[in-house]
This record gives C-alpha cells, structure tokens and sequence, in this order.
C-alpha cells in the first residue's frame, strides 16, 4: 500500500520539524511527504534543507488551510493520502494500524485514528462530545467534528466522488468533507490513540471565529440539497439554528435570518 503524506504549513517551523519526523520514524514507511506551505514568512522555507526528500510546494499569499490540503492533494501520486496537521504528530505505529485495518477490511475507502490532546506539557482528557465510531457513522458526525484530519487515512478515489475541501469556509472545513464523506460510505476506526494533537490555543483558527456553528449550518445546507438523508439533517440544521438564535439574542445580533431558517426544516 503506497501513502502519499499531505502536511499544510503556516509559520510553523519548528512545529512542523517534529511532525515530518514522527512520518520518517513510522514503522510503516510513507512513500512521499508533500509539505504545502501557504505563504509562511517565518523559517518554514528552511525545511526542505533539513529534510531534502520532502516534496516543499510555496505559495506567497495564505489562502487557507483547505486549499493546502487541495494543493498536496492533487500533487500526490500515491493511491492513499494521509494528512498531518503542522503542529501535531504521530505515533510511530499510525500508518501501520491503519494500513493492516484497510487490508483486512477492504470494502473500506477511509479510516481514521483516536487521538491523544496535549495542552503545554500535560494530557488532557479528550471532551466526550468527540467519542470515536467507526462504520456507518454519518449521524455520529452531524453535531461536531469527531475526525480530526491528522487521524486520516484514505483512497484518493473518494475524492473523485465526494469532491475536495471545500476552501469557502475559513473553518469547519473537515466537519464539511468527512460528512461528505460520511454521507455515502463507511469510515473505518483504529481504535488506538496514535495521532496526537497539540492544542495552540493562540492562534487556533477555532478561537478566532464566534459562532462556530455558523460554518457548520453551511455544510448541512449543502449536503441536505444531495443527501437521501434530509430527515436527520433538518433535524440537525434545527438544532443548530436555535442555538444560534439564543446567541444572537444574548448579543443583540439580527436573529431574524434563523427565526426563518428554523421554519424551514422544522418538520
């Protein structure tokens, strides 16, 4: 099984050091490591002196963690894709498991690891809203976001049918793609903390944005128009468009836009 490793970069230079070495020390070696590195102007164009077998594509404006990930996407030659995030890492194990899971389980496209949070120096416990399902699991994702893209594993085929990340959202990009995903075929889980993330709660794209739902109502609007599975997304989208209305009137925001929303899939 030949992998093509996508790692997106902004102004992560040390960060991304550690997380091209947990893919080099992998016991199941990647065939290609593509570092897409969207318009960093820190040190990031020193990696590809340290590490001179990685594939380093450089753009000179920022235009998104989505479009990075399309970017390495589409440079990739290998049949499977596995993405790393620039600050977290793996355990050496990662690809191993889910290269011998995607064997033994070949009517599966996509698999995706449980993770292991850092914050500073410490383990924290990992929220229970992002328990880990494997199988059919499209209900299981419609709340949140329980796949983190450094987890996954998958064929590069699936793109071809559920389309790219999609890069007009400035978060909750993953939550739009693996419910895309989701959406029409199974997702495997290895069921074993091998991915680990670093939690930069600086500059965390998720702290920057109120209403983070907001992003997520978009995704289900879109999947609602093509899915066979309306009923669960309405209920879903009227979910979410009530507790944005209780946000925008604690604010004083216009609420008027999710009054009538809420009217619109209430069933």
């Amino acid at each position: 099984m030949d992998i093509s490793v996508v790692i997106p970069t902004y102004n992560r230079y040390n960060f991304l050091k550690r997380a091209i070495k947990s893919v080099l020390n992998q016991t199941f070696k990647a065939k290609e490591i593509i570092v897409v590195d969207d318009g960093s102007d820190d040190n990031t164009y020193k990696i590809k002196d340290k590490f001179k077998d990685i594939k380093y594509i450089y753009y000179n404006e920022n235009r998104g963690v989505s479009f990075a990930r399309n970017v390495g996407i589409l440079n990739a030659k290998y049949d499977y894709i596995a993405f790393l995030d620039s600050d977290d890492e793996w355990h050496k194990d990662k690809l191993k498991e889910q290269v011998d899971f995607l064997k033994k389980n070949q009517d599966y496209l996509i698999c995706y690891t449980d993770e292991k949070w850092i914050r500073g120096d410490v383990v924290v416990n990992v929220p229970k809203k992002y328990q880990k399902y494997g199988g059919d699991i499209f209900k299981e994702c419609l709340e949140y976001c329980i796949i983190a893209p450094s987890s996954v594993m998958m064929h590069k085929k699936l793109f071809n049918s559920v389309g790219l990340f999609d890069e007009s959202l400035e978060v909750c990009e993953d939550y739009d793609l693996w419910l895309r995903v989701a959406n029409s075929h199974k997702i495997g889980l290895v069921d074993k903390k091998l991915t680990i993330k670093y939690a930069q709660a600086d500059d965390q794209l998720s702290m920057k944005y109120w209403g983070m739902d907001r992003f997520r109502v978009k995704s289900l609007e879109k999947l609602y128009n093509i899915s066979n599975k309306k009923e669960l997304i309405a209920n879903m989208l009227v979910k979410k468009y009530n507790l944005l209305l209780k946000g925008a009137k604690k604010h004083n925001r216009d609420f008027s836009e999710y009054e009538l929303k809420i009217l619109k899939y209430k069933k």
